[in-house]
């Protein structure tokens, strides 16, 4: 039996990269790509793949927007995060939005073949040691608070948020002020940055 694999990656290089290196396997067939998360959630629809494939930073939507998105609908489709991303707070956050594996783009391909065939058989694959340093540093930021924290590191005024989010100026400023707070930082630059440093945004 094939399995269907969607690629979601923003960087044609990479993707055409992978899509080369799965086609080699007699099991797998690469069924799509799509440059941005939007295009993912379109592309999921009408080719309904067995395993998703995605990046976490794209255009429009994250890979982790995206699986979110599938997991409210009950998909059957079963997503592997190959990242370059690091960070304990991105696997946490995956793991929660019901992704199946986790995987760095600089791991070998025997990983990533394998992790494939392990997630569409119904299995995990993360790296075990990334896997205790996620849940060893919780994410203190709730949903609300990240999106203003993001929408603060792209330079938006606290105005401009409360129009984007439908909140008022003062409300935008509480959840910067408790999002500042939480990570420890001075201003709303740094607790951006600190904030996407552990993979929180």
């Amino acid at each position: 039996m094939l399995i269907r694999v969607l690629i979601a990656e923003d960087q044609r290089l990479v993707a055409g990269a992978l899509a080369a290196l799965l086609a080699l396997e007699p099991d797998i067939e690469v069924v799509g790509h799509a440059q941005d998360g939007a295009a993912a959630l379109r592309l999921l629809d009408e080719l309904q793949p067995d395993v998703l494939l995605a990046d976490i930073e794209m255009p429009l939507l994250t890979g982790l927007d995206v699986a979110a998105e599938l997991r409210r609908r009950g998909a059957r489709t079963r997503v592997v995060i190959v990242t370059t991303f690091a960070r304990p707070g991105y696997l946490r956050r995956a793991m929660e939005a019901g992704v199946a594996g986790y995987l760095l783009k600089d791991r070998p391909v025997e990983e990533l073949v394998a992790a494939v065939r392990t997630v569409h058989a119904g299995g995990r694959a993360v790296d075990p040691a990334l896997a205790m340093q996620a849940w060893s540093e919780p994410d203190p930021l709730t949903d609300r608070e990240r999106a203003v924290l993001r929408l603060a590191a792209d330079g938006a005024s606290s105005a401009g948020i409360g129009a984007q989010l439908g909140l008022s100026e003062g409300t935008v400023r509480n959840y910067l002020s408790e999002a500042i707070g939480k990570v420890g930082a001075e201003n709303r630059v740094e607790a951006a940055r600190i904030a996407r440093d552990r993979g929180w945004l």
